[in-house]
């Protein structure tokens, strides 16, 4: 089973681990040499900048690696959610059909992992009891639930998100869109064959509703109606329970302006969790941070919230859970205040940090894009490692 150590000596070693020229050959598969390095990049444990030295250090590569594409991949969404900010989470363009068209809610027997399809179904059990899936695994679960099942995007992408180790809003909801044909060309669509050729055995399909052709399925996925779907005769699973607060209370507390008042103050939130600069100065107070606004609304797993409060706790003695506007109101006192931004934290809404903050832009693998790009291949075309 796949584990995650919340360390930065876990996040080193599985960038020591990689070796591009069997990732670049087996990663589709779902057994291939992926690096799972993602839910460190997620929360910051290391930047894009950390694990292209490490991988280059010992394997240098060319531009053009998929290794490198794929690094690319994940700046690339972080570059439209830049531009489109809250817009990631509406259709960019029209799909096959009308959003209208696609329902608002997941069948139970998607969230319970019993719908009859085994590379479903395997994929929805790994996911609760991992908080990770491969990629591979991801696609098919997005093309299943929107172009067979007809649900839409948004929806299962908000559901998967919730139960990700790694869950990135830009890269998980534009990578939905991406499937549904909403931020891409043409749909993504899967069959059993596909799945027989990189998934183990529990998960081949056979006699199953993606056991047909490409054609086949493309007129499914422009059909209205949901497409005929088995139910299994094994016992469905509960979903994990989602928490929209820490679901160990003690980890935190609320925001104190006391304990602030004219320190100077290094902020760490769940996605800015590396090494602490090395010219800290050791008087500095470290200080965790958790917003409430962002966690009702994007709830986490137990496992997901402990895998950052458990790395939180190793960078900073004190941690805080309250609304945005109490952390900022307390932090007003300190004599300063500095923090690694991150785009989840501007999706709070509204002005929140005093104006004493200061603001240490994390290190660009890629050069910036000024224009937004409408696909990954213009952006790769205007962008490019920084030298």
């Amino acid at each position: 089973m796949t584990h995650f150590a919340p360390t930065l000596q876990a996040a080193h070693d599985r960038i020591q681990a990689v070796r591009p020229p069997e990732y670049a050959r087996t990663r589709n598969a779902l057994t291939g040499a992926v690096t799972r390095l993602s839910p460190y990049i997620t929360h910051g444990f290391v930047s894009l900048p950390e694990v292209y030295a490490g991988v280059t250090a010992a394997h240098p590569l060319d531009d053009q690696h998929k290794f490198v594409f794929e690094l690319g991949w994940r700046a690339y969404f972080q570059h439209v959610w830049s531009h489109l900010g809250d817009g990631i989470h509406r259709s960019l363009h029209e799909g096959l059909m009308p959003d209208a068209a696609y329902a608002q809610a997941l069948p139970d027997d998607i969230t319970q992992a019993r719908t009859g399809v085994p590379a479903i179904d395997c994929a929805v059990r790994e996911l609760y009891a991992t908080g990770y899936l491969h990629n591979h695994a991801r696609m098919w679960l997005a093309s299943y639930v929107v172009h067979v099942r007809k649900v839409h995007w948004h929806v299962g992408a908000e559901w998967l998100y919730s139960h990700l180790l790694d869950g990135d809003l830009a890269s998980n909801h534009l990578s939905w869109q991406w499937v549904a044909g909403t931020g891409s060309s043409k749909p993504y669509v899967f069959n059993a064959e596909n799945v027989q050729r990189y998934a183990p055995p529990a998960w081949h399909s056979p006699g199953t509703v993606i056991d047909t052709s490409y054609e086949a399925l493309d007129r499914i996925a422009r059909s209205s109606r949901p497409a005929a779907f088995g139910r299994s005769a094994v016992a469905g699973i509960s979903p994990p329970e989602l928490f929209g607060a820490p679901p160990q209370p003690d980890d935190f507390s609320p925001a104190d302006a006391q304990a602030v008042q004219g320190r100077d103050v290094w902020l760490v939130h769940p996605w800015a969790l590396g090494a602490l600069p090395a010219d800290l100065p050791p008087q500095t107070l470290v200080l965790g941070i958790a917003l409430v606004e962002f966690h009702q609304a994007h709830p986490w797993t137990a496992r997901r919230w402990s895998f950052v409060t458990e790395r939180m706790a190793q960078l900073a003695p004190l941690r805080w859970y309250d609304q945005a506007q109490a952390v900022g109101t307390a932090l007003r006192g300190a004599r300063s205040v500095h923090l690694v931004p991150d785009a989840h934290l501007r999706t709070i809404g509204q002005p929140w940090l005093p104006a004493n903050v200061e603001q240490h832009a994390a290190a660009r693998l890629f050069k910036p894009v000024p224009e937004l790009c409408s696909s990954f291949s213009k952006w790769w075309g205007r962008s490019g490692i920084v030298r």
